[in-house]
């Protein structure tokens, strides 16, 4: 299968005119006087006119040891790259992703304008730009696309150099990103010897955590510099669930089943993670660079359960109790060689060279009993998954005498997966028709163009076109599959400053990107529901399985921004995005006949269900109270809003939005140093708002407030110590979610309550 189309329409005329209304309001809020500006140039640029009186007081000052302060503002901050990028992009740079003391890089990704994460408050979870899940923000290390199984959660922050997110796709990093791309960068080389040590400790609730990392950056020989971090960590969590499911008559509406679930699980983890950066020169404008990484961790949990029943349910208590236990371990080792060569002053060569394999093996082992206490089932799945992949990446950039910037690139990666699984009911085995071994391939392909320049000192523009083609297929006996699509992108960007001195700009994308079927949904061995594992199941449980004919979902993409800096490193932006999308993947459940049961069972499956639209609008502002009020301290202010809005057509509304993104999030945050004293201390407020979601006709869902409060406080004893003590959630409340699910004669109804905790750290930071 090929798919190369292009889709184009309109946003809403409704938001179109929010929008205009906003994006027109904000700069005349955020712009400063032209009063203001003269008399800051004059400040600036005109020569000295002091008095020999003001020069004689100048003098007196400094001689009775006055000091006066002196602020220094750099011009390679991250909001300075953030500026001269023609793209739009946001850069978190060490200290703003190491403030919080976070134990996860999504609870840092979570303060980010337009970014949410799934899970618990605290607990990090699935990242998601414009609130838009299920692949469509793009997920990058060192520029790479991981493999399956890792997740943001293996990396402790400690290893991070920076983050960069660009809100539209570019070329060169991929077009895979409907939403969004997120670059995680790793540590650095330094040309300094120094030794940074870190270790710290966190309780959440009953459960203590700890986790230490040292990176050494140092040179091989004269001129080959290198950094090295090692990180060890020990988590231990606990989450406890309660549910409740009611199932309702509709012709009668009388209450036909009441069922309360309550469990409760501990995990314990423990994890290393290593990776070194190592730069060679080979000869003047020429060099090697080495990067190693390695994760390793294993888990264990136990969970024990409860259910309980009205008497007179519509369907016999399944069971009364539960007991399970799981492991599990994940390894992956990755190498990545980057070869890099400037042939004259106008003209680079870059190519990188990446290999590496996982291993990810999982085991459960679940008992069920009756209320007498006698057992009923025994269920123990296993599964051992490896993957081996490698790619191969080739650049040539050319800068021209006329201010084009011309880069092309060809990119080539394979992986190759091989699954095991058994899966034993009462010892014996199930689902024995699609064979234990699932062994699949994926090959890309992709080559690209873009360029450059500055049609003027007010102008910069970018355009891109990017072809891309992925194959994947099974060779499994029993479930063979294959899929190929091809889309072809093209990209355009522009950025415009109203003077070339202005501090202030607008920016506008017009792009194309996709989302490609994961393997796990082309080829997926059905899941069956562990409540009603035999006989006939229900809506509310279904099992799963996946669809090797799914297409790729394209979507079309628009960007409008005002930036406007301010002098000590702040800004004030507005962002609007829409994107219309078609072939959107979605889960939906059907009754099925199915050769794993003699009974019709329900089952959930993605297919594509149709087009949709999505928009939105992010405003963000950071800045420092001395630059907006006279005398006031030098409080960093770090605030954004978003707004986001969704529509599937072919789903019927209201809340027929896509799955899992909400109304819309917040964060207002602020820091301070004291001027006395080595401290400073900040807090943030993170909200995503509840939602309802209308799945399909038979299904919807919805989300209760998330609500997550961070604080800090940093005690700089000298120049090499530190020490920090965090407070992360420190106001925990329920995280509540209800899903809906209509068949012929029933609404089904569960109501999940997950209580979340307070986290509270403290880390000793070390420079040696």
């Amino acid at each position: 299968m090929t798919f190369t189309r292009s889709t184009s329409t309109a946003p809403r005329h409704q938001t179109l005119v929010l929008v205009a209304a906003l994006v027109l309001a904000f700069p005349a809020a955020a712009q400063t006087p032209p009063a203001a500006n003269a008399l800051k140039d004059q400040a600036t640029d005109a020569p000295s006119d002091a008095s020999p009186k003001d020069a004689k007081a100048d003098r007196d000052a400094k001689d009775a040891g006055t000091l006066k302060r002196v602020e220094v503002i750099g011009n390679n901050s991250d909001v300075e790259q953030r500026r001269t990028s023609t793209a739009s992009r946001i850069v978190i740079g060490k200290e703003e992703i190491e403030r919080y003391g976070d134990s996860s890089v999504s609870e840092v990704l979570k303060r980010l304008p337009g970014v949410t994460t799934g899970g618990r408050p605290g607990r990090g979870g699935d990242v998601r730009m414009r609130g838009m899940g299920g692949g469509y923000t793009q997920i990058l290390l060192n520029g790479e696309r991981m493999p399956p199984g890792f997740s943001l959660d293996n990396l402790p922050p400690d290893q991070l150099e920076r983050i960069e997110v660009m809100r539209a796709p570019t070329a060169e990093f991929g077009a895979r990103a409907v939403a969004g791309t997120i670059n995680i960068v790793l540590k650095e080389a330094l040309k300094k010897t120094a030794n940074e040590v870190r270790a710290g400790t966190s309780t959440e609730g009953d459960q203590t955590s700890a986790n230490a990392s040292w990176t050494r950056n140092n040179k091989i020989a004269e001129n080959i510099p290198y950094t090295f971090t090692v990180s060890l960590n020990r988590s231990n969590s606990r989450d406890d669930n309660e549910s409740r499911t009611l199932w309702t008559d509709l012709a009668t509406d009388a209450l036909v089943l009441d069922q309360l679930a309550t469990s409760t699980t501990f995990n314990h983890r423990t994890g290393v993670n290593v990776n070194a950066r190592v730069q060679i020169p080979l000869s003047p404008g020429e060099s090697l660079t080495v990067m190693p990484f390695v994760i390793s961790g294993s888990g264990t949990s136990t969970t024990t359960g409860r259910l309980t029943q009205a008497p007179g349910g519509a369907v016999p208590q399944p069971y009364a109790t539960t007991a399970s236990e799981g492991s599990g371990t994940f390894k992956l080792t990755r190498a990545n060689l980057q070869w890099q060569k400037r042939v004259d002053d106008a003209t680079r060569l870059d190519v990188r060279l990446n290999g590496g394999g996982s291993l990810n093996t999982t085991h459960s082992l679940r008992y069920e009993f009756d209320t007498s206490n006698a057992p009923l089932r025994v269920t123990d799945d296993s599964t051992d998954t490896r993957e081996n992949n490698w790619s191969l990446n080739g650049k040539a950039s050319r800068q021209l005498e006329n201010e084009h910037s011309l880069v092309a690139g060809l990119e080539y990666d394979s992986s190759v997966r091989r699954q095991g699984r058994t899966t034993l009911q009462d010892g014996l085995p199930i689902l024995t028709e699609f064979g234990d071994d699932v062994n699949a391939s994926s090959q890309r392909i992709a080559t690209y163009v873009q360029d450059e320049w500055n049609p003027s000192k007010q102008i910069s523009a970018y355009a891109g076109l990017r072809w891309e083609s992925i194959t994947t297929k099974s060779d499994s006996d029993n479930y063979a599959v294959s899929n190929t699509s091809s889309v072809l992108t093209p990209l355009l960007h522009a950025t415009w400053k109203p003077d070339e001195k202005s501090r202030n700009q607008w920016r506008s994308s017009l792009t194309r990107s996709y989302k490609a079927a994961s393997l796990q949904e082309l080829i997926a061995r059905p899941s069956i529901s562990q409540r009603y594992p035999t006989g006939a199941n229900e809506i509310s449980s279904p099992d799963r399985a996946g669809n090797p004919n799914l297409n790729p979902e394209l979507a079309s993409g628009f960007e409008l921004a005002y930036e406007h800096y301010l002098d000590k490193g702040g800004l004030i932006s507005a962002n609007f995005f829409y994107r219309r999308i078609s072939d959107l993947i979605r889960s939906v459940v059907a009754l099925e006949t199915v050769s794993w049961s003699n009974q019709q069972r329900w089952v959930s499956r993605p297919q594509n269900v149709g087009n949709a639209t999505a928009q939105g609008i992010e405003l963000e502002a950071k800045v420092r109270l001395d630059e907006m009020f006279t005398n006031a301290l030098p409080v960093a202010l770090r605030t954004n809003l978003s707004v986001f809005d969704s529509k599937v057509d072919q789903v019927p509304g209201p809340n027929n939005r896509l799955e899992g993104q909400p109304r819309g999030t917040a964060n207002i945050g602020a820091d301070y140093k004291l001027r006395n004293l080595p401290i400073s201390f900040g807090g943030t407020i993170n909200i995503t708002p509840g939602y309802d979601l209308q799945i399909s006709d038979n299904q919807s869902s919805s989300m209760g407030t998330k609500v997550v409060a961070d604080a800090f406080l940093l005690w700089s004893v000298n120049r090499e110590t530190q020490v920090r003590f965090n407070v992360n959630n420190f106001a925990p409340r329920d995280y509540l979610s209800t899903s809906t699910a209509l068949n012929d004669t029933q609404r089904q109804v569960t109501e999940s309550n997950n209580p979340s905790r307070l986290n509270w750290g403290v880390r000793l930071e070390l420079k040696l």
